[in-house]
């Protein structure tokens, strides 16, 4: 592994019963790099993220993130965000108390720095409207203030761009580049694939739990 491989995944395999869910996929990539993941529904990019993040645990193979093995010496990355499928809080609480609410577990942010990655985002953290009444727009949005709001090193992002109107899409592009320039690893999952080449380095190609494709746009 190079000095600069923050997360290496090594042969991964997840079989339930006799379905290959993710089939023999290695991968090492690095940070300061937005890497893309593109397939149809059911290929298999939603179960890999899930699986860097420590939600299922593989059959054969292994994941490794800042040189620790998930299911070892870490249960799950030390340092991540991540949005996959759909974006999920209490439907009675504000955006801003969602958020707070997931802030305080780890006490890592101020109310401050909340209220600037709403902003960030493009909502208003002084909003009293309840996250049930939030357009499907601005649920995404909050996901994806969720995803970064506490600085992660690796962020994973499965269709960021759902829902969201052109200004929408441009904002997240923009938030991407600047997070990339930060050097973070992001992982990104889309079915733009215009905004998907724009922003990867690389792109992988998942189908039937394969990589079957890999595309090398920035070196």
């Amino acid at each position: 592994m190079s000095k600069s491989t923050y997360l290496k995944v090594d042969h991964l395999t997840k079989r339930i019963r006799k379905q290959v869910l993710i089939d023999d996929i290695s991968l090492q990539l690095d940070r300061g790099k937005i890497y893309g993941f593109t397939g149809k529904n059911g290929s298999g990019k939603t179960m890999l993220f899930k699986a860097i993040c420590g939600l299922i645990k593989p059959s054969s193979g292994f994941i490794e993130i800042n040189g620790k093995k998930l299911g070892e010496k870490i249960s799950f990355p030390e340092s991540v965000g991540a949005i996959i499928e759909y974006p999920g809080f209490l439907p009675n609480y504000t955006g801003f108390k969602n958020l707070k609410m997931i802030a305080d577990i780890k006490g890592k942010i101020t109310k401050d720095q909340i209220k600037n990655t709403i902003e960030s985002v493009g909502l208003n953290p002084d909003d009293k409207r309840k996250f049930k009444n939030y357009s499907l727009g601005m649920k995404q949005r909050l996901g994806i203030a969720q995803a970064i709001m506490e600085d992660p090193e690796l962020i994973i992002l499965d269709e960021p761009t759902n829902a969201l109107d052109k200004d929408g899409i441009s904002l997240v592009k923009d938030l991407l580049i600047d997070l990339k320039e930060k050097n973070k690893l992001i992982l990104l999952a889309s079915h733009e694939s215009e905004s998907l080449k724009f922003l990867s380095d690389e792109i992988f190609t998942v189908e039937k739990g394969k990589i079957i494709n890999h595309i090398i746009l920035k070196s």
